[in-house]
């Protein structure tokens, strides 16, 4: 059995409590916090909450960390540390800075003899490896990727922190014009602000100026400052009431040619349609962990992406079920 550690318990690690318990190769061996563990009431029992600061003392306890931060401040902290006592998965999604985040990791786990896998999830993660794959058999050809309507974690996180916001949910709109010429074959040229929109609807702290927060989101780069984004200031409940679902998916789409004259077109297409974003990521996360217990097994240290590991170190079945039976 792998035996699993989470760090932080919100919506993440909340997701990864039930992945565990659905694989049949796994069990939970402890949660960490930076609240007070006797406040703390998880889903699985006879499992120990513990402070995030005493967390270097089960090293030899768990065979894999599942570290459910935000990729704004958390992860870039936490990875490199963290990475110092275990073999980490995380789903750091800040795409321009992932080669930054990757040096990081990978020094503090190769000098620790650990593994690790950052950037997991649907995007980066499960569409990164549909881009690569597309690119490598139409290699004349343009990557076209949209996301939504749907809820993003990372950015709803990202306006969280923000000063003078209570709460907020950030949804990613594809433009339908655009996503209707990319599926013609047309291969449009296409600006970021021309594929997404963004939607904010944000709870006010008491006293918190409302331009000042609107600014500081239209203006956050790699989040927000290169697309058409609106801002809505509601209360608590109405974001209760009508923003409390976390649906997310989208389309990673290749245009490509083939033929001695170019003349044959052709058009990959891989979508998702998730009814709760942070299950099916922390089902991602899980099936890594699996992968980055493998690879550790075999003697491999430092940083990985899911770019690097082949799929079958991701499954519960063996070599000979997956030739079998989904070969």
């Amino acid at each position: 059995m792998t035996k699993i550690g989470i760090l932080g318990y919100g919506n993440l690690g909340r997701g990864v409590e039930c992945a565990v318990k659905a694989a049949n190769d796994m069990e939970l061996a402890a949660v960490f916090t930076r609240r007070d563990p006797s406040a703390l009431q998880i889903q699985t029992e006879g499992v120990p909450v513990v402070r995030a600061a005493e967390a270097a003392e089960w090293k030899d306890k768990i065979d894999v960390m599942i570290l459910c931060g935000g990729s704004a401040t958390d992860l870039p902290v936490q990875t490199p540390e963290y990475a110092k006592y275990f073999n980490v998965v995380d789903s750091f999604d800040t795409h321009a800075k992932i080669p930054q985040h990757f040096a990081a990791v990978d020094a503090a786990a190769k000098a620790n003899g650990t593994a690790a896998v950052i950037s997991v999830g649907w995007d980066p993660g499960m569409f990164s490896l549909n881009r690569v794959y597309a690119n490598a058999i139409l290699p004349d050809g343009k990557d076209y990727t949209f996301w939504g309507r749907g809820v993003s974690q990372g950015h709803s996180d990202a306006i969280r922190r923000i000063k003078g916001v209570k709460n907020a949910k950030q949804y990613t709109i594809p433009v339908e014009a655009a996503l209707e010429a990319v599926r013609s074959g047309s291969n449009p040229e296409l600006m970021t602000r021309d594929k997404h929109e963004r939607e904010c609807f944000v709870v006010l702290e008491e006293g918190a100026d409302a331009a000042y927060v609107e600014n500081e989101i239209k203006t956050m780069p790699n989040y927000f400052d290169e697309y058409n984004t609106t801002v809505h200031f509601i209360s608590e409940e109405e974001l209760e009431k009508n923003h409390s679902g976390m649906a997310h998916g989208g389309f990673v789409i290749r245009s490509g040619r083939t033929g001695m004259k170019k003349e044959h077109s052709h058009i990959m297409e891989y979508s998702l349609k998730l009814d709760s974003n942070p299950e099916f990521t922390t089902s991602v996360l899980v099936a890594y962990a699996r992968a980055v217990k493998r690879l550790a097994e075999e003697g491999v240290c430092g940083c990985k992406t899911v770019l690097d590991i082949a799929p079958a170190y991701m499954c519960e079945q063996s070599g000979e079920e997956l030739r079998a039976h989904l070969l």
